[in-house]
């Protein structure tokens, strides 16, 4: 089983990240090729090489067009963006009066204040559906886009949480820049190229001290990260200033299948993101890429919810469209009970399971596709079996199969029924003479 572990001893940041995964081995010209289906201009990537504390390793910067200087985007200064997530009008007025400031201010304030005003410009205020439309309509695989989107949840859910507001009113300046939409974008394309069984990360370091906000002074973490966190692992107190923002910490909030102070693996490689400090702790996020025996892997935990609503009033032909919507919107499963609700009267019980990021999703489509009018959900923890997919050359040609193991050993083997199903269509046969005829393990495997 091919594993990729965080070590975030020093925090993680959108930017470091993309280092870390680059110097773990994945193409530079494959991450910017990828990047250019988001069809997306005004900036441009630059990477080098670094060193920090004596650890060379891998620096990534998202360099917006038209600065004079360059805007680096790091996680020294993804905060401060982070934290501007209202009206940009005050930026108008100074902008105005900047031109006659010019004559009477000193040129280092006047030099500062014309950076800040070029910063601003290119933060466009873009809220969750924006960001969407822009990964939904590229030409970047399912697999990607499905990433992105639950990296982009996971933030977006944090700040509705905090703001109390819906999802879908909070608007993102940090996240609707256009280096936060390579950061995340960039981050699932990396993991997709280099495609591990499972990923694993340690305990977050936080850092210490306050940050400054739009709302004012908070203390480390500030509350999207540690909303973000919520549930999971963290340390505080390394160094005296923020060292996760909330694009580093969703990442691994999205896509990490485990946190564990101790994994249990074979280290092949190891690869280092580099920051922009230079501080007492090397400001530098690891990644390993190592392998373990099968005989070690059990059973996957995971985090998920059980979304649920009772319905006494609902046409039945209706239950099939809004089962297939609800695995549209990304439900793990979806199954009906009969239950007897008060007054005797006969209902169906609909449960939905799900991945947390997805809540409101489903929510929001049960609110508009069923005449439910309130919902409940529990949180829960799902252990599934380790499970891979391989095809089979067949007499009909080949066929996707799913593999399930336990502590190493093969349980079952079982084709894909949409694959039997058009075989049975396609050559005019019952699906069970399909099944019958299709011998899994006299077939040729092919790794997909």
């Amino acid at each position: 089983m091919k594993i990729l572990y965080y070590d975030c001893f020093a925090g993680i940041s959108g930017d470091m990240n993309l280092g870390a995964m680059i110097d773990l081995g994945v193409s530079p010209e494959y991450l910017t090729g990828e990047l250019q289906k988001l069809k997306m201009d005004g900036y441009e990537i630059r990477i080098s090489g670094q060193q920090r504390k004596g650890i060379t390793g891998t620096q990534v910067e998202v360099i917006l067009a038209d600065d004079e200087q360059a805007h680096h985007h790091s996680h020294d200064d993804e905060h401060h963006a982070h934290s501007h997530s209202h009206g940009h009008g005050h930026h108008h007025g100074l902008s105005s009066v900047f031109d006659g400031l010019k004559r009477r201010i000193i040129p280092e304030y006047c030099k500062a204040l014309e950076q800040e005003l070029k910063h601003d410009h290119h933060h466009v205020h873009r809220n969750l559906n924006d960001v969407e439309a822009i990964i939904r309509e590229s030409d970047l695989s399912d697999r990607v886009k499905n990433m992105s989107m639950n990296i982009f949840k996971a933030v977006a859910q944090a700040e509705a949480k905090i703001h109390g507001k819906p999802v879908e009113e909070v608007h993102f300046h940090e996240v609707g820049a256009i280096d936060s939409i390579v950061d995340i974008v960039g981050a699932a394309i990396c993991i997709e190229y280099l495609s591990p069984d499972r990923i694993i990360a340690s305990p977050v370091e936080m850092g210490g001290g306050f940050v400054n906000c739009a709302h004012g002074r908070f203390p480390v973490p500030a509350p999207a990260t540690l909303e973000i966190m919520k549930g999971k692992p963290m340390k505080l107190g390394a160094v005296p200033y923020e060292t996760a923002t909330p694009t580093g910490v969703a990442i691994l909030a999205a896509l990490a299948d485990e946190f564990t102070e101790t994994p249990a693996f074979t280290i092949l490689k190891t690869g280092y993101g580099i920051g922009r400090r230079d501080s007492e702790i090397p400001n530098v996020l690891r990644v390993c890429i190592g392998v373990s025996k099968e005989k070690e892997c059990t059973v996957k935990t995971v985090d998920a919810v059980i979304v649920e609503c009772n319905i006494d009033d609902m046409i039945p032909e209706r239950y099939a469209y809004v089962m297939e919507r609800l695995f549209d919107a990304g439900a793990d499963d979806v199954f009906l009970q009969n239950i007897i609700m008060k007054k005797s009267r006969p209902a169906v019980m609909l449960s939905v399971l799900c991945n947390p990021v997805k809540i409101h999703d489903i929510e929001r489509l049960l609110f508009n596709e069923t005449t439910t009018l309130g919902i409940r959900y529990h949180f829960v923890k799902k252990n599934m079996l380790d499970r891979r997919s391989a095809t089979v050359d067949s007499q009909w040609g080949p066929v996707r199969i799913k593999e399930a193991y336990y502590q190493g050993k093969k349980l079952r083997t079982k084709p894909e029924y949409d694959d039997c199903v058009a075989i049975a269509r396609k050559h005019g046969i019952s699906i069970e003479q399909v099944y019958q005829e299709l011998k899994i393990d006299g077939a040729v495997h092919r790794d997909d």
